[in-house]
C-alpha cells in the first residue's frame, strides 16, 4: 500500500536517464480543444479492446487526463492508466497491444517503472504501472478533484492555454504548467489530511 508520503512527492524520472524507445518525437504544436463529450465513450471503446487484448494481465484500467473530466479543454489525446503485475515484464503486455496498433514509446525506470505505449489513431497515451503505484493513485485524485472543484478545473484551464505559446514538445508544454498541477496537488492532499 502506498503511503501519503510516497503519493504526495513530486517524482521525477532521473535527468540522465533516456526514456525514448525510438527517440524523441518531433516538436509539433499543442492544440487544446473544448471539452468532447465522445471522449467518455472512446476511452469504453479503447479500455474494451485493451482487456480483451491483454485478459487477465491487464489488473486495472482508469480514463486519466484532462479528457476524463467534463467540461475541461484538453488535447485530443486519450490518458489510460493500466495497471498490470510487473511494467518491466513487457513480454506480458506489449506485443498483444502491438497487435492493437499501440507502440511502446517510453521506458522510464526511475519513475515507478513506467512505460507509456501510443496509439495513432485514435490518439492514445496508454500508461502502465504496477500495483499501487503513487503516481497511478495521484492520476485518480486528481482527476476525481477536478471533476468536484470548478475554481481549480478553472484554474487549471487557464494554465494550459497559456502554456501552448512558446511551441517545443508536448514536455515542454507540461513544464509550463507544472506549478499549477503542484499547486492543484497541494489543495487536494491538505484536504484529504495527506499533508
Amino acid at each position: 500500500m502506498a503511503t501519503f508520503a510516497e503519493i504526495t512527492r513530486h517524482h521525477d524520472p532521473d535527468p540522465d536517464e533516456n526514456p525514448w524507445v525510438h527517440g524523441p518525437p518531433a516538436p509539433a504544436p499543442v492544440r487544446i480543444e473544448p471539452y468532447d463529450p465522445d471522449w467518455p465513450r472512446r476511452y469504453r471503446n479503447l479500455a474494451a479492446g485493451i482487456r480483451t487484448a491483454l485478459g487477465p494481465a491487464a489488473l486495472d484500467l482508469e480514463h486519466v487526463g484532462s479528457t476524463s473530466v467534463a467540461g475541461l479543454a484538453a488535447k485530443d489525446v486519450i490518458d489510460v492508466d493500466l495497471t498490470v503485475a510487473d511494467p518491466r515484464a513487457e513480454h506480458t503486455y506489449v506485443p498483444p497491444l502491438e497487435r492493437l496498433g499501440y507502440v511502446l514509446a517510453i521506458r522510464e525506470p526511475s519513475f515507478h517503472e513506467h512505460r507509456c505505449l501510443t496509439l495513432a489513431e485514435p490518439r492514445v497515451n496508454l500508461h502502465v504501472y504496477g500495483p499501487d503505484c503513487p503516481e497511478a493513485i495521484r492520476h485518480r485524485l486528481f482527476r476525481d478533484w477536478l471533476r468536484t472543484h470548478p475554481d481549480d478545473r478553472e484554474r487549471y484551464r487557464e494554465a494550459k492555454l497559456a502554456a501552448v505559446p512558446g511551441g517545443g514538445t508536448v514536455m515542454d508544454y507540461n513544464a509550463r504548467k507544472q506549478q499549477t498541477i503542484r499547486d492543484i496537488y497541494d489543495r487536494l492532499f491538505r484536504a484529504a489530511g495527506m499533508l
